[in-house]
């Protein structure tokens, strides 16, 4: 029986595992990590993370060939094929401070994987690494290995959460980069024969290492390019009485365009984004291509505009002082269908209505209230370590209360900023929030979910992304 073994229970290890336990019954498959909560939340009815579709297959498939435990080592030797998916933050200090990957991580896993192997071994990189990781991982095993032969693959996730457990199913395409020797592309067709259990081989790609670990990076950036296009048109529709929803709607009708990734609003977020274009950005000029690295900066530097354009719109509008109002903020994740909050646009809009002492009432149906004071109270790049490293539970912010209902979010509140794009804010009655509300009652929508003229109707002034201006906005200037 073929045993596989991941490092790291997390969004990108659990789900894989999951599915390729239920897509391959005769292949033994153990899930490992360090934080004995989050293996015995794996191992009960309340899983960790929460992804439609998720639920069904764990249970279908764990105490039969799927298994979640805190014994590494027992597994990790046990083991034919070793995924690690660690954490791979963003440095904060020294080299590469606020650009580079941290491989400390990484590398205690390799290291381990080299102390306690007994026999060869396939090691995948699964975590979202910067180009060349392999090589490093291949020095440490081949240093410490004491006799035993180990193959490293890279075979990057292209997991889009919410829809984490369809894409698994049905990917677009698996990728798999290996060394160009006869050891490494024996390697390769072994991991390649595990997905062609339910992948169709023509969707399989075999690459060389670099080329595998390069299109991760390469993939996300041209992702968030795209979304960052589309909002610094946003801003251009604003200023000219242009539509974008009608801009991108006619933009994507170009099927060398496509129209897909083209929704303005706030801005991207999620664990990836971000921190693989700053990879990209540090890897061009470590290797003398500032041009490059400037050319894809400009990708974060818009998105990060767009989210202090939306702050500075919603304290313009309202008297250029949102000090001791009520805004109620709907949605905290970083988009719908889950409730990761990692670099989501809603921790920067927040923070800057706090610093102008706005008081804060937030609803999100997936995010419970001590994640959300955690991600206001937390210093950048400090959310991508695991938890028992992360700085104690600070004190929690006072101006900020958390409720479970948009209802009560809503009640007395000056302002509403929808941000994330949860199907049940288009169905709320806003007739009944709208009475409850101080006036001028205000909706910033951040997300274009919104039936604009229908809030214009009941007496909102709205502010929608990328759209014509509400006249009462257009004689207050956004700032930036």
């Amino acid at each position: 029986m073929v045993k596989v073994c991941c490092i790291g229970a997390g969004y990108v290890g659990g789900p894989t595992m999951a599915v390729i336990a239920l897509k391959c019954p005769e292949i033994e498959v153990a899930v490992v990590d360090i934080s004995v909560s989050r293996i015995n939340a794996w191992n009960s009815d309340a899983l960790p993370i929460y992804e439609p579709g998720l639920d069904e297959v764990v249970k279908q498939c764990r105490g039969k060939n799927l298994f979640f435990s805190t014994d590494v080592e027992k597994h990790v030797s046990e083991a034919d094929i070793v995924f690690v998916s660690v954490n791979t933050p963003t440095k904060t200090q020294g080299l590469g401070a606020g650009k580079a990957a941290d491989l400390t991580y990484w590398e205690s896993a390799a290291r381990m994987i080299a102390d306690v192997s007994k026999s060869d071994k396939i090691v995948v990189e699964k975590s979202t690494v910067p180009v060349k990781t392999a090589e490093a991982i291949e020095k440490i095993l081949t240093h410490n290995s004491k006799g035993i032969n180990f193959q490293i693959l890279s075979n990057p996730e292209f997991l889009a959460e919410g829809t984490a457990i369809e894409d698994l199913f049905q990917p677009d395409r698996v990728l798999i980069g290996g060394r160009e020797t006869p050891e490494g592309q024996k390697a390769i067709e072994a991991l390649r024969d595990v997905y062609a259990h339910w992948v169709p081989v023509d969707r399989i790609i075999c690459t060389n290492l670099w080329s595998a670990e390069l299109s991760k990076l390469a993939a996300n950036a041209f992702l968030a390019q795209r979304i960052s296009s589309v909002n610094a048109m946003s801003a251009l529709c604003e200023a000219t009485g242009a539509d974008v929803s009608q801009v991108s709607h006619a933009v994507g009708k170009d099927t060398r365009i496509g129209p897909k990734f083209l929704n303005a609003s706030v801005g991207f977020g999620g664990s990836c984004f971000q921190k693989d274009i700053l990879n990209l950005v540090y890897i061009c000029e470590c290797n003398g291509l500032p041009e490059v690295a400037n050319y894809w900066k400009q990708v974060i530097k818009v998105n990060d505009y767009q989210k202090t354009r939306f702050v500075n719109r919603i304290v313009s509008s309202m008297f250029n002082t949102v000090s001791g109002k009520k805004i109620a903020i709907l949605g905290f994740a970083f988009k719908k269908d889950t409730g990761d909050t990692r670099e989501t646009p809603a921790i920067d809009v927040c923070k800057g209505l706090l610093g102008d002492k706005a008081r804060l009432s937030i609803y999100d149906p997936q995010v419970n209230e001590e994640q959300i004071q955690r991600d206001l109270s937390m210093k950048k790049f400090d959310w991508d370590h695991p938890l028992h490293l992360q700085p104690m539970s600070p004190s929690s912010i006072k101006q900020v209360s958390v409720v479970w209902d948009a209802y009560a979010a809503t009640k007395d509140a000056h302002g509403i900023c929808i941000l994330t794009e949860w199907d049940e804010f288009k169905t709320l009655d806003y007739q009944k929030i709208y009475d409850n509300m101080q006036k001028p009652a205000f909706v910033f929508d951040g997300r274009n979910i919104a039936d604009v003229a229908k809030l214009r109707e009941i007496g909102f002034i709205v502010y929608s992304i990328g759209k014509p201006l509400d006249p009462w906005l257009k004689d207050m200037p956004a700032v930036a």
